[in-house]
């Protein structure tokens, strides 16, 4: 009986982490696109626009395909748009600070 058990109390772990998977797939990405928007606000202060200009563009098209496709209700693709977004913006805020420090601002 205690083998039972164990595999009922696994079963049910493992349906309880599928579902929360699940939720988390069909929920919308706010937090992913608000991260995308303010990293790519800082990297346009942080001068990217001059120092970092292709990094800066890729962040914002990224962006703008996210919320392309977070009005499709696509929401996986549009949260890893928006991390993508993230990441560029990013990028752009590293290469704009390196170029100031490099005497190029």
């Amino acid at each position: 009986m205690p083998a039972f058990r164990s595999i009922v109390i696994l079963c049910t772990a493992l349906l309880a982490t599928l579902l929360m998977a699940a939720a988390c797939e069909t929920a919308p990405p706010v937090q992913e696109m608000s991260d995308a928007r303010q990293a790519i606000a800082v990297a346009r202060e942080a001068g990217a626009a001059d120092l970092a200009a292709v990094e800066l563009k890729a962040a914002e098209e990224f962006l703008q395909s996210a919320e392309r496709k977070l009005n499709e209700r696509n929401y996986p693709q549009a949260r890893r748009d928006a991390m993508h977004a993230k990441i560029k913006a990013l990028n752009a805020i590293q290469l704009s600070e390196s170029g100031k420090e490099n005497g190029t601002d």
